[in-house]
């Protein structure tokens, strides 16, 4: 190392080098957030290029997941060591510069509730994740301003050697998380959680009256209200009611219905005994040989104490058109998309429950064959 190198290095005080390693960090530690769940990643590209209309980009939101999630985890990396700074102190001034007025827009017009810019570790309001960004648009400008001063012993050659190895390390570690499931879930749907919901008898339904004379309203909670009372009925008139869940403890937003609209929700996610979910959020674009390799997994079940069941977001018409194609010998349900999407990064994907309890969660990639190989790890 030169003479000039090292007076370089030993310029860089203290305080610049702890800005430097936390903001490096807060880019690492929020690539790897997104990095986990990169098609979580993805569903929040859509909401974005959905909220500002840039629909000609539509079909390439996982590529841009995968971009822009490396690109961050780069940053980071070469912050904290000192690799190829200088670019990476432009990289992380300009890419701070444009999410800060993202999110400034994204907070004022509340476009999209949810950034995910830590995946599913760590929720942020729209305005927690701009006030977020100020402070590290201020360490960014730190570091821009002694990006001089940021050097390194190691060879620059060296330096983007590091870096292309940290790239394709990091490419796998998203491939291997995108095309199984992700190593940690941070949703509701995560294995051993309890789904049943707690304290269901704690709903309360309010109903409001109003004085035919004076216009005055009264809340009262059913049944408590005087409606023995013939002189009061006759002053008062019902107008509303309301229900407060607020007590009620609810593990999911998932609402189970069959074609007629029936509420299946409770006898299936609390059957007591085992009960599979296969997941998917538009049959038009499942994987064919995972939906195959399904209905083969559910006509080895049929000797079992199991049920298993399709969730879906896709149509009757679309479900019927499938029928034969996929050997669906089992019932659909219909589910809201985006819950669907939330229960697990697969379409389709598998899902075993019992009594509640999330027993197992299976990408079609490695769907099990059996019921042995189901319930048996």
């Amino acid at each position: 190392m030169s003479k000039k190198n090292t007076e370089n290095l030993v310029r860089e005080n203290t305080l610049v080098m702890i800005v430097r390693i936390s903001l490096g960090l807060a880019f690492i530690l929020s690539s790897v957030g997104k990095g986990i769940d990169p098609m979580g990643t993805a569903y929040r590209v859509e909401d974005y290029l959905g909220a500002y209309n840039l629909l000609w980009l539509h079909g390439y939101e996982l590529a841009i997941s995968f971009f822009l999630i490396v690109v961050e985890f780069l940053i980071g990396i070469a912050l904290v060591f000192k690799l190829q700074a200088k670019l990476a102190a432009l990289g992380v001034l300009l890419i701070m510069i444009f999410f800060t007025v993202i999110t400034y827009i994204d907070a004022s017009q509340n476009l999209v509730p949810d950034c995910g810019c830590f995946g599913d570790a760590v929720k942020l309001t729209a305005w927690e994740t701009f006030y977020k960004n100020i402070v590290l648009i201020i360490l960014a400008i730190i570091v821009f301003a002694f990006r001089k001063k940021m050097t390194s012993a190691m060879p620059g050659w060296l330096q983007s050697v590091v870096l292309i190895i940290f790239t394709f390390g990091y490419l796998w570690f998203m491939s291997y998380s995108y095309n199984h499931l992700p190593i940690v879930d941070f949703r509701d749907w995560e294995v051993g959680r309890d789904m049943k919901i707690e304290n269901e008898g704690a709903e309360k339904t309010y109903l409001i009256y109003q004085n035919k004379a004076t216009g005055e309203f009264e809340e009262y909670v059913s049944p408590n209200y005087p409606w023995n009372d013939s002189v009061w009925m006759s002053e008062w008139e019902f107008v509303d009611q309301r229900l407060d869940d607020s007590d009620v403890v609810k593990k999911h937003n998932i609402i189970i219905e069959n074609f007629k609209g029936t509420d299946y929700t409770k006898v299936l996610v609390e059957n007591a005994d085992y009960q599979f979910f296969l997941i998917s959020y538009d049959l038009d674009v499942a994987n064919g040989e995972g939906m195959l390799k399904a209905a083969e997994l559910a006509e080895t079940l049929k000797n079992h104490p199991v049920s298993f069941a399709l969730l879906t977001a896709s149509g009757p018409e679309t479900i019927g058109k499938y029928l034969e194609v996929y050997k669906m010998k089992y019932f659909a349900y219909l589910v809201d998309g985006t819950e669907l999407k939330a229960m697990i990064r697969s379409n389709p994907g598998l899902v075993l429950l019992k009594d509640g309890i999330v027993i197992d969660k299976w990408h079609y990639n490695d769907f099990p064959t059996s019921w042995k190989e189901a319930i048996i790890k």
